[in-house]
């Protein structure tokens, strides 16, 4: 640099003055002058620190230096002292400084994240400000194997397996079935769980489960249906399929006309054809133990369906079946037990639709579906089995957006109205917006409670 603070219009001739320059101080007189190899030495040792200096026959008279470990830092340049000066051609690249890498201006890649001011770099140490972090990982699922005061007696996986008769190997029924589907407006989870005692006694899951799509496109209707045989009766399980298959091709035969029904919200005509067809297929089931001459109070099983139209604009969705179990609904983070409530009169004093009796219109004043495609044949046995004497229950209701409905049978239902951590439990992993997916719904339904043991089979619908 001149005196006047100009900068020289050639560096490579501003250097080598520099490095040869009479008038530069020198470390102190020496006894005899530089010779060409020291000054090519301190060329070198120049050119590169590192070096430290070499002779003419290739050897070195200082120590070798060791190279640290500690990256070279540039100092900070002063306000006065303006830019760096330029590297000569034959200087090596000046090594790149390490830090914490940043992004520019502008809207970070997903999963990062600026630290605040003052905030320690994991990576160093050091406080930084807007930097690189590492991808943010949401915990784990706190998914729990038990509520309650205590855990359960069984173990929570399945022990033993159900005896089986090798000339009837279609009898036997999986520890577990799960389903699930989407149509519409609404997602479908569904599930079938040998309980915890049945699991230790290697004995059959009583409890059955029937998901079924009739029809197609936006005239599809959805039925879901579950059963349990009684209990401590040896084919249980059997009678509880075969309730399920029943029901399912009799509204297989009707789906049309009970789509229609649905879709115009003819809540008499659903509830009376319905009953119907619940109290036909229960009387064929006690038509079929007397055909294996078993006593129709052993081979019996309660009945609960859920139907579900695909068509996206119709949000109704219709309950009906016989039976205890539970029917819950899912809103706004709190549970609501819509069961449907019935009394001594709905099961004594009045004849049973579609046994002998058929009138054009209910004490309750809900018209008759008369013609559901099903054929009266006359019954075989004399007398016609009527079905059991058990209170048909019903409801139609129009689901809101972001609603779950529950319904499941009384393994399930008993917890969820004895424990109320069971009710916070599910009430806050299924209130998270999106539907589970299959294998978290199935973790989130063996959820135990002490004292409660039974099979549980649960159907859930999430409304988009």
């Amino acid at each position: 640099m001149s005196q006047q603070g100009g900068r020289p219009t050639r560096h490579e001739d501003d250097w080598w003055g520099q490095l040869y320059d009479d008038s530069t101080d020198d470390a102190g007189p020496t006894a005899t002058a530089d010779s060409l190899d020291d000054r090519f030495a301190s060329a070198a040792d120049t050119v590169d620190p590192r070096s430290g200096g070499a002779t003419g026959d290739g050897s070195s008279d200082a120590p070798p230096a060791v190279e640290s470990t500690v990256p070279p830092q540039r100092a900070p340049t002063a306000p006065d002292e303006g830019p760096p000066r330029q590297r000569a051609p034959w200087e090596p690249p000046p090594e790149a400084p390490e830090g914490p890498a940043t992004f520019p201006p502008g809207p970070k890649p997903p999963g990062f994240r600026d630290l605040p001011d003052g905030a320690p770099d994991a990576r160093q140490g050091a406080p930084a400000a807007t930097q690189l972090d590492l991808p943010v990982v949401p915990p784990p699922s706190a998914t729990v194997d038990y509520v309650g005061s205590g855990p359960p007696t069984y173990d929570a996986e399945p022990t033993a397996l159900p005896v089986a008769d090798p000339d009837e190997l279609d009898d036997l029924v999986a520890d577990t079935v799960l389903d699930g589907a989407r149509y519409g407006a609404c997602t479908l989870r569904a599930v079938s769980v040998r309980g915890d005692s049945a699991r230790y006694r290697g004995e059959p899951r009583r409890d059955s489960l029937l998901t079924a799509r009739f029809g197609s496109g936006e005239q599809a209707l959805i039925l879901v249906a579950l059963a349990t045989g009684a209990r401590a009766t040896p084919g249980a399980h059997r009678a509880a399929a075969e309730a399920c298959q029943l029901i399912g091709r009799a509204v297989g035969r009707s789906h049309q006309r009970l789509g229609e029904d649905i879709r115009a919200a003819r809540r008499g005509d659903l509830k009376s054809g319905l009953h119907r067809l619940t109290d036909r297929s229960l009387g064929k089931l006690r038509a079929s133990a007397a055909e294996q001459g078993i006593d129709p109070e052993e081979y019996s099983a309660t009945l609960r369906c859920l139907l579900l139209p695909a068509h996206p604009e119709c949000r109704t969705r219709v309950f009906f079946g016989i039976g205890e179990g539970g029917l819950f609904r899912l809103r706004n983070g709190e549970w609501q037990d819509i069961e449907p409530r019935v009394t001594a009169d709905d099961t004594t004093g009045e004849a049973v639709v579609g046994f002998g009796s058929l009138p054009s219109e209910t004490p309750q004043g809900d018209r008759l579906t008369m013609d559901l495609g099903i054929p009266t044949p006359p019954s075989p046995y004399e007398p016609a089995p009527e079905p059991p004497r058990e209170p048909f229950r019903f409801r139609a209701s129009v689901a809101r957006p972001g609603d779950a409905l529950l319904m499941c049978s009384g393994g399930l239902a008993d917890p969820l109205r004895g424990e109320p951590a069971l009710c916070a439990y599910l009430a806050r992993r299924w209130s998270r917006g999106a539907p589970p997916g299959l294998a978290a719904f199935l973790a989130d339904t063996q959820v135990r409670v002490k004292g409660y043991a039974d099979d549980r089979t649960v159907a859930a619908v999430w409304e988009a």
